[in-house]
């Protein structure tokens, strides 16, 4: 009925508000040095903080640490903190930028640059992953081949740049717009654009014949 769906999404908006209006008030407690507060935020946000970061460093050690060194980053910098934008963006964009000074600080270290490969990590598969799931028990010969593909799409992967890594996970993987991307990497969405672009062409070269 018409009036029933009225009265649905007039309760989700309710509850929506009442979350941004909890996380407010959890947000000014902790600033408050309420350190239970802090802690209640973390707890809120923890799952989606480290699959943010399994999802762009592909790596469970390094989303690990990144998911240390963000909320601390966040804990230090709570003062900072005015309300423009939900505590979580602004906590996405801390994880985003922390994930990406790892990558940088991986790529600087020859030894450290090979990727995890997909089933040593507990990070979500990439699309290009999703499209050729198979189960090891299944068949085996085409498991073998699974694997052999998935080295290969890790391998290309590692050869993207950070941003340019950063910017085609949080595109397909996390299905963000590319101003969204732009809000949270402080850049416009046209330069977000020409690095999504660079991405998927280096990929496409380097996968030829598999994609």
């Amino acid at each position: 009925m018409p009036g029933d769906r009225i009265a649905s999404g007039a309760e989700e908006r309710a509850g929506q508000l009442s979350a941004r209006l909890d996380e407010k008030a959890l947000v000014e407690r902790a600033q408050s040095g309420d350190h239970a507060a802090f802690e209640e935020l973390v707890h809120r946000y923890d799952r989606d903080v480290l699959r943010l970061a399994l999802n762009l460093t592909r790596r469970t050690e390094d989303a690990r640490d990144v998911y240390q060194e963000a909320f601390l980053k966040a804990y230090k910098n709570l003062q900072r903190f005015r309300f423009e934008c939900s505590f979580y963006t602004w906590l996405y964009r801390i994880v985003t930028n922390v994930c990406l000074d790892q990558m940088r600080r991986r790529n600087s270290r020859p030894e450290d640059q090979a990727p995890e490969l997909p089933g040593e990590s507990d990070a979500p598969q990439d699309f290009f992953e999703r499209q050729r799931e198979l189960r090891p028990g299944a068949d085996p010969e085409r498991h073998v081949m699974g694997r052999e593909i998935g080295k290969k799409i890790a391998a290309a992967m590692g050869r993207l740049s950070p941003r340019e890594r950063v910017i085609f996970e949080m595109k397909h993987h996390q299905g963000l717009k590319l101003r969204a991307i732009g809000e949270l990497l402080g850049t416009t969405e046209e330069t977000v654009k020409n690095s999504l672009f660079r991405a998927t062409r280096k990929l496409r070269v380097q996968l030829e014949g598999l994609l």
